[in-house]
């Protein structure tokens, strides 16, 4: 740990102020490349205002005292629904990364999902004993992709996630801007062996790292793909990046044990549904054959409480982790879980919900129909 790290606890009361405090110890590059969506952002502000329309109906007299947040994600364990989602070169925003946000995520006692692009290897997060799942793009070269599954696998990853969203990544205005480009120290540790990579040149009107991306992920990937993919593993396969409930059906007939509703926290479609409002309808169509988990917009636990209410199992926790990365490493990224945890388990006490099954069972109204 850094001395930033074991300074006193960070004040931060709600994921807001662990935002501030990320706000001032990032340049503004990282900043951008953190918070930014694509195109014009305005799925970032409707991820947000989806949540903020939703109104939970509380249950009285349940004699709940304290609400019990466990469960199960898929087949892991966890002291809450709640995952760390895949996020990208974690090393941008503190020097341990990846390992420190995985400690974290280990005293949680939730699951760190490992992404493509870490910036640590996943052998070396695995072995930081938290509780792992692998996330998958798919890239041109298919022995490379095959070489992921292995090694996620023994490396003792519980889940495989496919991220099947960016068939080409969005364009990012804020980075094309920034002629934003991975500084020569941070990598992507699973697939990058050389001294640098397009990741780390600066491209005249594009993002180097949309550049890497074009070089290295397949595109045009179809079912078989996926099929394929399942075929390769006896892991649990996650198909993350629903938002239609028609692909939430194909990806079961594929194989799939669990779908992530996400929208890429804005970072993909300008334009595309708010996950929350895809929620529902992909619930009722696949909730009684897989899990359905939920990404793209949370920031407290009463974020997590009206997903469970909509029919998610549970939920993707994205951008805070790195807010709390960024400014108290290990530390800040403990807090952020922490804050959750308590926010979600006062709302649901508050709602009269003994357990995460009696929150499945909440009711919820629009807001805006009583404006």
């Amino acid at each position: 740990m850094t001395a930033t790290d074991v300074a006193a606890a960070p004040a931060a009361v709600c994921l807001d102020d662990v935002r501030t405090a990320a706000r001032a110890a990032l340049d503004t590059g990282v900043w951008d490349f953190v918070e930014g969506g694509s195109g014009t952002e305005t799925v970032i502000a409707a991820n947000r205002a989806a949540f903020a329309d939703i109104a939970l109906v509380p249950r009285m007299l349940t004699g709940v005292v304290e609400a019990d947040t466990s469960t199960r994600l898929i087949r892991s364990t966890a002291a809450m629904p709640v995952a760390v989602a895949p996020m990208a070169y974690q090393r941008l925003v503190h020097e341990d990364g990846e390992l420190a946000a995985a400690r974290a995520t280990r005293a949680a006692g939730i699951p760190f999902v490992v992404s493509t692009l870490s910036s640590h290897r996943v052998e070396d997060i695995a072995a930081t004993g938290a509780t792992t799942w692998f996330q998958l793009y798919c890239l041109r070269d298919r022995g490379k992709t095959h070489e992921l599954v292995a090694r996620a696998e023994a490396a003792g990853c519980e889940a495989l996630m496919v991220t099947v969203d960016v068939p080409q990544m969005g364009r990012r205005l804020r980075d094309v801007r920034n002629g934003f480009a991975l500084p020569h120290d941070v990598r992507a540790a699973n697939l990058d062996t050389g001294p640098a990579t397009e990741a780390h040149r600066r491209y005249g009107g594009d993002s180097a790292l949309a550049v890497h991306t074009s070089v290295a992920f397949a595109p045009g990937l179809s079912w078989r793909d996926l099929a394929e993919v399942r075929g390769r593993t006896s892991l649990p396969l996650v198909v993350k990046g629903i938002l239609d409930q028609r692909d939430a059906r194909a990806a079961v007939d594929a194989g799939a044990d669990a779908v992530v509703v996400s929208n890429h926290g804005g970072r993909q479609l300008d334009g595309a549904v708010p996950s929350m409002r895809a929620l529902p309808a992909v619930a009722e169509a696949v909730a009684a054959d897989c899990d359905v988990l939920l990404d793209s917009g949370v920031r407290s636990g009463t974020d997590v409480l009206r997903a469970l209410a909509l029919g998610a199992h549970g939920v993707l926790l994205g951008r805070p982790v790195l807010w709390g990365l960024a400014g108290h490493g290990e530390q800040g990224v403990g807090h952020v879980l922490s804050l959750v945890r308590g926010e979600l388990a006062r709302s649901m006490t508050l709602a009269g919900c003994a357990d995460v099954r009696a929150a499945a069972e909440l009711r919820t109204e629009r807001m805006r129909a009583h404006a």
